[in-house]
């Protein structure tokens, strides 16, 4: 049988569980929050002198020599540490203005090496000094009149605050010069040492007691986006003190860069090469050390975002196999770029710098047959509402296309055409080639192509399929729209489209403008346009003699000039990847974690929560007794009356359809008689 909770004590259960909280909290929590200062060790008042602590500690050390002497070793040992740190300046300050005491692993571990042994064997002194030695010039010490003008500059920020008798400083310090080298061009980087009080506690945390700390001590490492011109929007830094780790967080969060991922060879295929644009170059850097992408390679990913795509693998020797089978990689670290199907991968092996690798992507940022798209069409020489790539000068300028839908049909066809350009660039850089009669009759093509007045481009014929019609004109069902249910014919057509100027009459029709919204919005008139298409064999020979033919007639004939109306290109989706921003500006760096209780553990040091639960407790135990004793016979004799005064309900009676009784059948009290003159009785 059960044990019943006294009917007292459940009626009192709030105020019990609040007195036994607000104890337990000022016995037990408080107390392991607050432990005694090496000042309360040493005997003397917080913040006292140097000179102070020497004569506490010689007072102390000559009662360890009496006779009479029992106190135990580990008290020894800690009266032995609080004197060292307090009678080092540089320890001294940390403590006094910071809290900060990096040397308790040294005072735990001499503790418990020394607890059973005589104190006299304890081997002297404690802490070894280790001071930060900043000779490099690379290191930028701010001062309160160089921080101001630091954080107006047009580059984030990094500050590392430290201290120059940190043992953890002076490990960290190599670190901080290979973030600094990896930051460069990226963001710039300074040190603020803790001596200086009014800057570094500037970036320090305030708790209850009012005293500035360093959550995780230092180096404590804080970040001033671009963006950032006020002192107090600085972002704080809660990780781990890895060069990887605090380099990334930079890229990341402070400068908004994107991340590069790293693929499987599973999903190299699949999840990236066939997800990413298809008219852009994959960009694969191939890691043996899993290490994350240097910024200088984030801040060119987002740069070139509009022309490649990039990934990380990692190296792994059961793997090399493959990689060299598909795309030649020998061993990491290397680089490779793929520009378009059926091409050679290009590959670099070993490291490269920053403006080796923007080097390359400028040699190899564009498709070996490029993608006419609503972007590129001006720059390609293919829109009728620009020039050719010679300029404004040529008034006759050619541009073929393969155009289909995206598959295995049209990668084969963009194949084709590529050699049929890459034939042609042989032609312009050899003097001759090995049959005379066929560079004859491909020698307009590449003469061309040499001036810049011929371009090789694909189109997709799935999502321009306005344009794609516009120029086949008929029979363009296999090349251009969506593929219908069950739909494989895909059949990509070759076409070269004739672009004329006539700067004579576009001169009169400029002239005879007399429209005003026309000439407000300076419309410009499209190029004249005739469309050829290919109807041979796919043979890349057979393909420049017929474009060769094209440009000849093309440039010798007199053809008509005249214009149409030309469907727009539609504006391909960008990547929303690279535009995404992920930096944020934290009030006094203050993060939404911190501010719903992430630090928790800082509100257990308030010691005015014990006495807050204890005051709950009274009032709510001064409550509940109230309650319960309160007089109740008054209020029983307030409602006697107002039972004998209360109104009897009147009863309603209802005849035999639910109505009430006529107020005819009632007699007033005070009715009276009245004979009538013609009544009966007479």
């Amino acid at each position: 049988m059960a044990m019943e909770i006294p009917a007292e004590v459940r009626r009192y259960w709030l105020p019990i569980l609040l007195f036994t909280a607000g104890f337990l909290f000022q016995l037990l929590v408080l107390p392991r929050h607050f432990p005694p200062t090496h000042y309360d060790v040493l005997g003397i008042e917080r913040f006292a002198p140097v000179e102070r602590v020497v004569e506490a500690y010689e007072r102390l050390s000559k009662e360890w020599l009496s006779e009479t002497n029992h106190q135990p070793t580990v008290d020894i040992i800690k009266i032995r540490y609080a004197y060292e740190l307090l009678k080092n300046p540089i320890l001294k300050r940390d403590y006094d203005q910071f809290g900060l005491d990096e040397h308790m692993d040294v005072l735990e571990r001499v503790k418990e090496q020394y607890q059973k042994e005589h104190f006299l064997k304890i081997d002297l002194p404690l802490l070894k000094d280790s001071v930060v030695s900043l000779t490099d010039d690379a290191f930028n010490v701010l001062t309160h009149e160089s921080f101001m003008s630091a954080i107006a500059e047009e580059y984030p920020l990094i500050i590392l605050v430290y201290s120059k008798g940190s043992p953890r400083c002076a490990q960290f310090i190599e670190y901080w010069k290979q973030i600094s080298a990896r930051l460069d061009g990226i963001a710039k980087t300074a040190m603020v040492e803790v001596g200086d009080s009014h800057l570094a506690g500037h970036f320090a945390k305030k708790g209850f007691s009012k005293q500035p700390f360093f959550r995780n001590g230092v180096p404590a490492i804080v970040a001033y986006p671009a963006n950032c011109r006020s002192p107090s929007c600085y972002m704080r830094y809660l990780g781990g003190l890895f060069v990887d780790s605090v380099v990334d967080w930079v890229a990341t969060s402070v400068v908004g860069l994107p991340r590069i991922l790293y693929y499987s060879k599973e999903a190299l295929g699949p999840q990236f090469i066939g997800k990413s644009g298809h008219h852009k170059v994959k960009v694969i850097f191939f890691s043996s050390t899993g290490e994350r992408a240097a910024p200088f390679l984030r801040q060119a990913a987002q740069e070139y975002s509009s022309y490649a795509s990039f990934a990380f693998v990692l190296w792994r020797e059961d793997e090399s196999q493959i990689w060299w089978n598909s795309l030649g990689v020998e061993s990491a670290p290397a680089l490779v770029f793929l520009k378009g199907p059926g091409t050679k991968p290009v590959v670099h092996h070993g490291t490269f710098s920053k403006s080796e690798f923007t080097e390359m992507m400028e040699e190899h940022k564009h498709h070996e047959l490029r993608q006419l798209r609503s972007d590129t069409s001006l720059e390609l020489g293919c829109d009728a509402r620009g020039h050719s790539r010679a300029g404004n000068d040529a008034a006759i300028w050619y541009c073929v296309i393969v155009a289909g839908r995206p598959g295995v049909e049209l990668s084969k066809k963009r194949q084709i055409l590529r050699k049929a350009q890459d034939q042609l660039i042989g032609d312009v850089d050899r003097s001759a080639i090995g049959n005379v009669a066929n560079s004859v009759e491909i020698s307009s093509a590449a003469t061309a192509l040499e001036d810049e007045r011929l371009t090789f481009v694909w189109l997709d014929g799935e999502v321009q399929k306005q344009i794609c019609a516009f120029y086949l004109a008929t029979d363009y069902s296999g090349a251009c729209g969506p593929r219908g249910f069950e739909d494989d014919n895909d059949k990509p057509e070759i076409f070269i489209v004739r672009f004329q100027r006539n700067a004579t009459y576009e001169a009169l029709k400029a002239e005879k403008k007399n429209n005003l919204m026309e000439a407000l919005q300076g419309q410009q008139t499209d190029a004249s346009q005739l469309v050829a298409r290919y109807k041979g064999p796919d043979e890349i020979q057979e393909i420049n003699r017929w474009i060769s033919q094209i440009i000849k007639d093309g440039d010798s004939r007199e053809i008509p000039y005249f214009t149409s109306k030309v469907p727009d290109l539609v504006p391909e989706e960008t990547s929303k990847e690279w535009l995404r921003s992920t930096k944020s500006i934290r009030s006094a760096g203050k993060s939404l974690k911190e501010n719903i209780g992430f630090h928790f553990q800082d509100y257990l040091t308030d010691p005015r929560i014990g006495s807050t639960l204890l005051m709950c407790g009274c009032i709510s135990f001064g409550i509940i007794w109230l309650r319960n004793n309160k007089p109740t016979h008054s209020t029983q004799q307030e409602k006697a009356p107002k039972d004998k005064t209360k109104r009897p309900r009147p009863k309603l009676s209802t005849s035999l359809f639910g109505q009430p009784e006529s107020i005819a059948d009632v007699e007033p009290k005070d009715a009276r008689q009245w004979e009538m003159s013609d009544s009966d009785s007479d």
